[in-house]
């Protein structure tokens, strides 16, 4: 019984100090409106940025084929390196003109803490936009419009109840 009590306060020692393990997290709605262009459709990637202005996580990618994603330059030096799992966030690529909604996951822990969404976008052959748009991760900008600088025309997002 006393080693049964033991391992129980040790486990419990454990779980309590894992607070990651605990970490509550919202969906939102994506809604991305592209501009019109003529070409390709514009591959996506929407990620997390942490205060200091490095890649922290992928949220989601809008584009499948991975003979592409060098494109997306600044986006795509974090992923070689860090070799996330995307094959769960991946979706089709987006066309000039086209709407997508995307449902992506934040950590509510980094709500208001200096963390930004950004939207980077890369078309075949055409310009890339490294900070087409960058949204700051705050409990009031987090669910206004944002206005692109590049292939984006707009992007809203709005919390799943």
């Amino acid at each position: 019984m006393n080693k049964l009590y033991k391992l129980l306060v040790v486990l419990f020692i454990v779980l309590l100090g894992s607070n990651s393990s605990f970490a509550q997290s919202s969906k939102y709605k994506c809604m991305l409106q592209m501009n019109s262009y003529q070409g390709e459709a514009a591959y996506v990637v929407i990620s997390l940025i942490d205060a200091k202005g490095t890649y922290e996580k992928t949220l989601a990618v809008l584009g499948p084929d991975k003979q592409w994603y060098n494109t997306l330059k600044e986006w795509y030096k974090f992923q070689t390196k860090s070799k996330e799992k995307l094959s769960a966030i991946t979706s089709a690529s987006i066309g000039g003109g086209d709407r997508a909604i995307k449902t992506i996951s934040i950590d509510d822990s980094k709500l208001n803490k200096g963390y930004k969404l950004r939207f980077e976008t890369a078309v075949e052959e055409q310009k890339y936009h490294t900070k087409d748009i960058e949204i700051p991760l705050t409990t009031q900008a987090i669910t206004e419009r944002a206005a692109g600088t590049g292939y984006l025309r707009f992007v809203k997002l709005s919390k799943v109840q």
